[in-house]
C-alpha cells in the first residue's frame, strides 16, 4: 500500500450529495478530499426539469461539472478511486482504496447511493435493508459513530437531485458544527452589515465593499456565460439493464 494521505474530511461519492458535502466542508477550511468512483448516477438524466434556479432545466452533465467547478473553488480536493475497506482508527478513520492506498481522515462522509460494502466492518453503522441498502442516520446524516456521517440517498432521501445535494449541504454543515472549527454561517454580506452595528464579523461570514461585490457578481456572469454558451457534448448515459438487453 502506499502511504495514508491525512486529511480532516473524507468524501467518498461525487454526486450532487458528496459535491455538496464538500464545498462546504472546504469552505470552513477544514482539509476535504473526495474521492469520486464512475460515473454518478445523475449523468442518465436526459434532462433535469426540476432543478430550482434552472426556469427551463438544466443539462444534467453540465450541472454536475459547475457543482465541481464549485467545489474546487473551495479548496475540496477531487480524486478518482474506489473505497473498498474502511475501519476506525486513534485519529479517526482510515479507508483502503482499491488501487492499494489508504486514505486517513478524522471524519467521514459516506455519499455513495446504495454502495455500504467498505461500511460492513464498523460497529455502530445499522445498514438498513428495503430491496436497496440505506444507511441509518439522524436528521442531519450522523450515523451511530461519531464522526462517521451519510449525506444524500445512501442516507434513504428521495431519489431528487435537489433534495440530495440539499443534504448533502446539511451533512457538510453538521461536520463542520460538531468539529472544532469556529462556525457561524457560512455568509457574504454588504460591507458594514455586521461591523457598523458594533458587533464582530462572525466566523464563517464576509464583508464586501460595492467594488468587490460588482467584481464578483461580473465574473459569475462571465463563467455562466462561458459554461452555457454552447450545449453540452456529452448525450446522457442509458441504464446499464438498457445495454445488456440491447
Amino acid at each position: 500500500m502506499t502511504p495514508a494521505h491525512d486529511c480532516d474530511v473524507l468524501i467518498i461519492g461525487g454526486g450532487p450529495a458528496g459535491l455538496s458535502a464538500g464545498l462546504f466542508t472546504a469552505r470552513a477550511e477544514l482539509d476535504s478530499l473526495l474521492l469520486n468512483d464512475g460515473d454518478p448516477i445523475l449523468r442518465r438524466n436526459a434532462h433535469l426539469e426540476n432543478y430550482p434556479g434552472f426556469p427551463a432545466g438544466v443539462n444534467s452533465h453540465r450541472l454536475l461539472e459547475l457543482m465541481g467547478e464549485q467545489a474546487d473553488r473551495a479548496g475540496c480536493d477531487r480524486q478518482e478511486g474506489r473505497v473498498v475497506d474502511l475501519w476506525e482508527s486513534a485519529g479517526g478513520f482510515v479507508a483502503e482504496t482499491e488501487d492499494g492506498r489508504t486514505l486517513a481522515a478524522s471524519n467521514v462522509v459516506a455519499a455513495t447511493k446504495n454502495t455500504v460494502d467498505f461500511l460492513a466492518g464498523i460497529d455502530g453503522v445499522e445498514i438498513l435493508d428495503r430491496g436497496k441498502k440505506f444507511v441509518d442516520t439522524d436528521d442531519r446524516g450522523r450515523t451511530g459513530v461519531a464522526g462517521l456521517y451519510a449525506a444524500g440517498r445512501l442516507a434513504a432521501q428521495p431519489h431528487q437531485a435537489i433534495i440530495v445535494a440539499g443534504h448533502g449541504a446539511t451533512v457538510g454543515v453538521t461536520l463542520i458544527e460538531d468539529s472544532d472549527v469556529e462556525f457561524y454561517h457560512d455568509w457574504v454580506t454588504p460591507e458594514g452589515y455586521f461591523t457598523d452595528r458594533g458587533r464582530d464579523l462572525p466566523p464563517g461570514c464576509e464583508e464586501i465593499d460595492d467594488a468587490e461585490r460588482e467584481s464578483r457578481e461580473a465574473e459569475s456572469v462571465a463563467v455562466m456565460q462561458g459554461r452555457f454558451a454552447e450545449p453540452h457534448p456529452d448525450e446522457p448515459q442509458q441504464h446499464p439493464s438498457v445495454d445488456d438487453a440491447g
